[in-house]
């Protein structure tokens, strides 16, 4: 498929042709007939609408026809007749379009291995290496290409790799796995992982409120304990002003009390009204 496609319509050789006709018969379309005629050099056609088919050169030169790029509709009948002065010559094909598929290979449950050839024409055929228990399905698709898969058993622990050779007509392919004893990841494993994450992450999220909740009373038991701190440094600096105002108090006092001349006592009052005053 998509490759190009020679269809020959070899004549006689030291032949003219008169006459080329070319029928073809694709799936759910009426024959298409191109036909041309070397007497005119005329080419005329009828219920022929694919492009991709044409004649390879020039009808006086070559009766052969070309598909450019083959398609899964191009599967079907193509004849050719010549018609010259020593009688006419016919050419059939059975044109088969073919479609390599796309392999893969993969662990299965419970000690198995799956490989398959995907959308292959003609269906494709799988072997094991070494050789097995394995059950083989075919599943066939509309557009005519047609999905293989084969499901390899195995039961002796020493198998640690098998091999899936496809076989087709574009091409072989050999793809291997490597198996451990388990046979690759099972539903089962699949299963207790799926049961662990939730267990895990709740023991995570009770670990980190369980952190929450500590470090909340060790705030509320420590706010008590911090507010006589907070008075002691409030009142440090009224302490300091009586202590400092004291000595100012006494001076004041024994001035006042003490005897002296008209000029001291003058001067004490002044000072008792800054005292006063302050």
């Amino acid at each position: 498929m998509g490759a190009k496609a020679l269809l020959c319509c070899p004549a006689p050789p030291m032949t003219k042709a008169l006459l080329i006709t070319w029928v073809i018969i694709l799936k759910g379309q009426p024959p298409c007939r191109i036909i041309y005629k070397a007497e005119t050099k005329e080419t005329s056609e009828t219920n022929c609408t694919d492009r991709r088919i044409t004649w390879a050169s020039t009808p006086d030169q070559s009766p052969d026809l070309l598909i450019n790029a083959v398609a899964l509709d191009h599967d079907r009948l193509y004849s050719c007749e010549i018609a010259t002065p020593q009688g006419n010559f016919l050419r059939r094909h059975n044109l088969q379009v073919l479609v390599p598929p796309a392999v893969t290979l993969l662990p299965g449950e419970n000690r198995t291995a799956v490989c398959e050839a995907i959308a292959g024409k003609p269906a494709a055929q799988i072997f094991w290496n070494p050789d097995g228990d394995h059950g083989t399905k075919q599943e066939s698709h509309s557009n005519g290409t047609t999905t293989v898969r084969s499901t390899y058993y195995w039961e002796q622990n020493n198998v640690s790799s098998v091999f899936c050779f496809v076989s087709h007509p574009t091409g072989n392919q050999t793809l291997p796995i490597e198996l451990n004893g388990s046979g690759g990841k099972s539903l089962g494993s699949y299963t207790l992982y799926i049961i662990s994450s939730p267990i895990i992450l709740l023991i995570i999220i009770g670990f980190i409120w369980l952190l929450k909740i500590i470090g909340f009373r060790k705030c509320r038991w420590t706010r008590p304990e911090a507010s006589p701190a907070v008075e002691e440094d409030e009142m440090q600096p009224y302490a300091s002003y009586t202590e400092k105002s004291n000595p100012l108090y006494d001076t004041v006092t024994k001035v006042e009390v003490c005897p002296a001349s008209q000029g001291e006592v003058n001067g004490t009052d002044g000072l008792a009204l800054s005292a006063t005053g302050i």
